[in-house]
């Protein structure tokens, strides 16, 4: 895997976005931390991140708000790091980079997401996501 020739990608409220294998990079090297903010059943049910602190930004069921969310995630982040945030496809991590950079985190979105986008079919992880692009993930 090489590194991503253009890393970040200007974004309006948060640091940038970034590909899931420069957040990986970033990851590995300990610059920054991948906080996968997707609910406790896209985890169970699709899978996960091995070492990637959990923080839902919304939760099953009813895609309610997490009242916890900033507590956890500053938590999830020591100084000096920076937060790669990770959801289902690069959409509802962006308003979770914006939330982390309103906290005073350095915030980046994961493009793509775990699962990437729809294929022709609707179905998601053939298309791009941290999944597709065979970095390290489990499932239960």
């Amino acid at each position: 895997m090489t590194a991503d020739p253009d890393p970040i990608r200007p974004a309006d409220g948060y640091a940038g976005d970034v590909t899931p294998q420069t957040a990986y990079d970033w990851w590995r090297s300990g610059e920054g931390v991948v906080i996968d903010i997707r609910s406790d059943a896209e985890r169970e049910w699709v899978g996960f991140v091995p070492g990637a602190p959990a923080v839902a930004w919304k939760q099953w069921p009813g895609m309610a708000p997490n009242p916890e969310f900033d507590e956890q995630l500053r938590a999830a982040v020591p100084p000096g790091r920076k937060a790669l945030l990770l959801c289902r496809s690069g959409v509802r991590s962006i308003a979770a980079a914006r939330r982390a950079t309103e906290l005073g985190l350095e915030a980046y979105n994961i493009l793509e997401g775990f699962e990437g986008d729809r294929d022709e079919h609707g179905h998601r992880g053939t298309r791009g996501g941290w999944r597709h692009r065979g970095l390290p993930w489990g499932q239960n």
